[in-house]
């Protein structure tokens, strides 16, 4: 097949930072499979814009926690396009805690969240690691957070599992070299429906957004295209980088956090 028939998986793209890279790559002309958990009609409407971009788009349900759900998803985007170049980990989920409040953490929080940030991509790269050494250019790219640098974001279990999931990405990258390359993306404070919803609604949001705006050095916040920008540079271009961690932020690693 020619370039532009490369085929992409990306976990938990019915919106945000998984959406925006599923149309971007479409718009490349990539063929794309947008995962979802439980939004039928969120992974729908980026399906459309996907073909809308001038790609190729499918929508499959699959809990990355499970392993049986990950083999069928890769199972989906080589039945229907015969190859995989390219998988995106960006399936994600959190409790909202504050860090003072310890006991506003049980141990099976740790691990939901860990199940779906750890465990669900390394099931994910496990299952497509035939088919993206096939692909003779495989790309694998993890969507971090700089709360795993700073010890802040949502709560303590969601920072610490995006902590590992770091150093998952460095693992991968020295067992799938030379014909797969494994790298990680952490954004800081980015504009989706997640963060919004999390924040406690848009007059919160916004405060918050502010607040972040003035500690960091690009005094701005960050949007689900920007962080798609560097997502898919990473799976086309960046042909001598793998096991690396490339903050999406404004600058906030470099922030004091507050």
């Amino acid at each position: 097949m020619t370039e532009q028939h490369r085929v992409a998986i990306v976990t938990g793209s019915a919106s945000g930072i998984g959406a925006a890279t599923a149309i971007e790559l479409a718009r490349r002309g990539w063929r794309v499979v947008v995962n979802y958990a439980n939004s039928a009609a969120g992974a729908q409407q980026v399906v459309d814009q996907c073909v809308q971009a001038g790609g190729q788009a499918i929508a499959v349900q699959a809990d990355v926690s499970v392993d049986a759900d990950c083999r069928r998803l890769v199972q989906a985007a080589i039945t229907q396009w015969g190859r995989l170049d390219a998988l995106v980990n960006n399936a994600g989920t959190t409790k909202f805690v504050a860090h003072a409040n310890l006991d506003g953490l049980s141990a099976e929080d740790f691990q939901v969240i860990y199940a779906t940030n750890v465990i669900g991509p390394f099931q994910m790269t496990r299952a497509a690691a035939s088919a993206l050494k096939d692909s003779g250019r495989g790309a694998v790219v993890n969507v971090s957070s700089v709360a795993a640098l700073l010890g802040t974001g949502s709560s303590i279990a969601y920072a610490a599992s995006k902590g590992a999931l770091n150093t998952m990405t460095r693992s991968l990258a020295r067992v799938l070299g030379p014909t797969v390359r494994v790298n990680a993306v952490s954004p800081g404070f980015v504009d989706t429906p997640w963060m919004v919803a999390g924040h406690g609604g848009p007059e919160k949001y916004k405060q918050r957004a502010e607040h972040y705006s003035s500690l960091v050095p690009l005094k701005n916040t960050c949007l689900p295209a920007d962080v798609a920008d560097t997502i898919v540079w990473l799976i086309e271009g960046a042909p001598k980088t793998t096991g690396d961690n490339i903050y999406i932020d404004a600058g906030m690693h470099m922030a004091q956090a507050k």
